[in-house]
Parts: C-alpha cells; sequence; structure tokens
C-alpha cells in the first residue's frame, strides 16, 4: 500500500488492475487498486471470516448487514451473494475503496449491495448483522469509538461478526466489548491461523 487505506481521498494515482477471486463459490472478475487494504487479493483475516459463517449468527431474511470497513468488496460482495433478498450496506472512508466495491458489485452482477461513506449511513439504519474486519490500525482509541457506534446501532435481535488477529488484541478486544454490551453477549465463535472471530450476540 502507498498510503494508508483508510486515507479518505489516497493522493496515489488510482492504478487500476484485474483481481480474480472466488467468493460464496462464484469465480469473479474484479477489479481493484493502489492505496485499498490488500489490493492484490484476499487477505488472512476475511478469508477466514468468509470461510466459517456457519458458525455466526445467521441473519434473519430481508436483513440489513453492514459490511464495515469493505475495502474492494470481499464481504459485501459474498453477503449479497448469500442473502440476495438481503439489504447489504458498504461502508468504507475511502472514496477509492467506495468506488472499487461499487464496480465489483455491479461486474458480479449484484444489485442489493449500497456502497456509502460513514457520514452518508441514515441516522436510523439499524443493522441485522455487521460483518467486518475491522480497521485495526487505525489505532486503539479510533477503534473504540468506531465499534461503540455500530454496535449502538445494532437492532435488538442483531448480531456482529468481527474477525481480528490475535497478535492484534482480539482477546483484549473480546474483554472491552463485553464491558461495553452488558446486556449482550460477546464471545470467541471461532480461531483460525493466527485469528479470532469475535460475535456480538442479540441484547437480551
Amino acid at each position: 500500500m502507498d498510503e494508508h487505506y483508510f486515507t479518505p481521498s489516497p493522493s496515489t494515482e488510482d492504478r487500476r488492475f484485474p483481481l480474480q477471486v472466488r467468493l460464496a463459490g462464484r469465480d469473479l472478475d474484479l477489479v481493484s487498486s493502489a492505496s485499498v487494504f490488500s489490493g492484490r487479493g484476499l487477505d488472512k483475516a476475511t478469508a477466514v471470516l468468509l470461510d466459517r459463517l456457519d458458525e455466526i449468527a445467521e441473519p434473519p431474511p430481508g436483513a440489513t448487514i453492514v459490511d464495515l470497513g469493505c475495502g474492494w468488496g470481499p464481504i459485501a460482495l459474498t453477503a449479497a451473494q448469500l442473502h440476495p433478498d438481503a439489504h447489504v450496506w458498504a461502508v468504507d472512508v475511502s472514496e477509492r475503496a467506495r468506488e472499487l466495491t461499487a464496480e465489483n458489485a455491479r461486474r458480479a452482477g449484484l444489485d442489493n449491495v449500497r456502497v456509502l461513506a460513514p457520514d452518508e449511513i441514515p441516522e436510523d439504519l439499524a443493522p441485522d448483522a455487521i460483518w467486518s474486519n475491522p480497521p485495526i490500525r487505525i489505532g486503539k482509541e479510533a477503534l473504540h469509538a468506531l465499534l461503540q457506534e455500530w454496535t449502538a446501532r445494532l437492532a435488538p435481535g442483531g448480531t456482529a461478526a468481527l474477525v481480528v488477529g490475535r497478535n492484534l488484541g482480539a482477546d483484549p478486544l473480546a474483554r472491552w466489548l463485553g464491558e461495553q454490551l452488558p446486556d449482550r453477549r460477546v464471545e470467541k465463535v471461532a480461531s483460525a491461523k493466527g485469528f479470532r472471530i469475535l460475535e456480538v450476540g442479540p441484547a437480551s
């Protein structure tokens, strides 16, 4: 990456290149670019999450699913394919990431993906599910603020699945989430290849 993937408007040249990837059992011809998180392919953390979706809560019919920090779109595209009746919201601070996700949804023939900047999200949006490889490297304070905001948005029956590296603080993050969300159960539902999947459960 030439710049941080969380730079809102990267100054590096938007050098687009083809990206072939398999998501939800489909081989897709997509596009990526410089200064986007894991722009050359599916990163290990996201792959762990997508490989273990059967271990997290199943979204209800017609769910609102949020991909928080969408990058070029692997989580959003997977959610849209697996749940064609869902409304998938792909959110990223990076304008370039949003453009790529929108283009990749078009290339994949998916019309149930909406791509927005964080400040464009309607105030009343209440996700049934958040699937995210959260931007750990924005720093602890910013990450905590981000997760506080979005877990507060969850519908009462909503859940959040977050994939986090063990060496990047998955266990302390799980404890912190549990302290912040006393009415929701926070647990580690899967662990593989150095990553944990943390799940925030429905409100009790």
